[in-house]
C-alpha cells in the first residue's frame, strides 16, 4: 500500500512538476510574445516617427526650394523692372537731349535770321546814305552850274551894256 500511495504521489509531484514546467515555458512564450510584441510595436513606432521626420524633411526642403523659387522670381521680376526704369530713364533723357538740340538749333537759326535781318538792314542803311549823298552831291553839282550859269549871264550882261555904253559914248562925241 506504501508503494502504491509512493507512486501516486510521485506520479501527482511528476505531474505537478510538469504542470509547473508547462506553465512556466507557458509563461516564458507569453513573455517571449509580449516581448516580441513590445519590439514590433517599438519598431512599427521607430518607423512611423522616421516616415514622419523624412515627411517633415520633405515638407521643409520643399518650402525652402519654393522659398528659393519665390526669391528668385522676386528678383528676377525687380531686375526687370530696374532695368525697364532704366530703359524709360535713359529715353527720357534722350527725348530731353533731342528736345534740347532742337531748342538750341532753332535758337540758333533765330539768331541767324535776325543777324542776316541786321546786316540787311544795315546793308540798305549804308545803301540809302548812299544815295542821300550821291543825290546830295548831285544836287551840289546842279547848283554849282546854276551859279556859273547865272555869272556868265551877268558877266555877259555887263559886257553887253558895257559894249553899248561905250557904243553910245563913241556915237555921242561923233555927234
Amino acid at each position: 500500500m506504501k508503494c502504491a500511495r509512493e507512486r501516486k504521489e510521485r506520479r501527482k509531484r511528476e505531474r505537478e512538476k510538469k504542470e509547473r514546467e508547462r506553465e512556466e515555458r507557458e509563461r516564458e512564450r507569453r513573455k517571449r510574445e509580449r516581448e516580441k510584441k513590445e519590439r514590433e510595436r517599438r519598431k512599427r513606432e521607430r518607423e512611423e516617427r522616421e516616415r514622419e521626420r523624412e515627411e517633415r524633411e520633405r515638407e521643409r526642403r520643399k518650402r525652402e526650394r519654393e522659398e528659393r523659387e519665390r526669391e528668385r522670381r522676386k528678383r528676377e521680376r525687380e531686375e526687370r523692372e530696374k532695368e525697364k526704369k532704366e530703359r524709360e530713364r535713359e529715353e527720357r533723357e534722350r527725348e530731353e537731349r533731342e528736345r534740347e538740340k532742337k531748342e538750341r538749333e532753332r535758337e540758333e537759326r533765330e539768331r541767324e535770321k535776325k543777324e542776316r535781318e541786321r546786316e540787311e538792314r544795315e546793308r540798305e542803311k549804308k545803301e540809302r546814305e548812299r544815295e542821300e549823298r550821291e543825290r546830295e552831291k548831285k544836287e551840289r553839282e546842279r547848283e554849282k552850274k546854276e551859279r556859273e550859269r547865272e555869272r556868265e549871264r551877268r558877266k555877259r550882261e555887263r559886257e553887253k551894256k558895257e559894249r553899248e555904253r561905250e557904243k553910245k559914248e563913241r556915237e555921242n562925241r561923233k555927234g
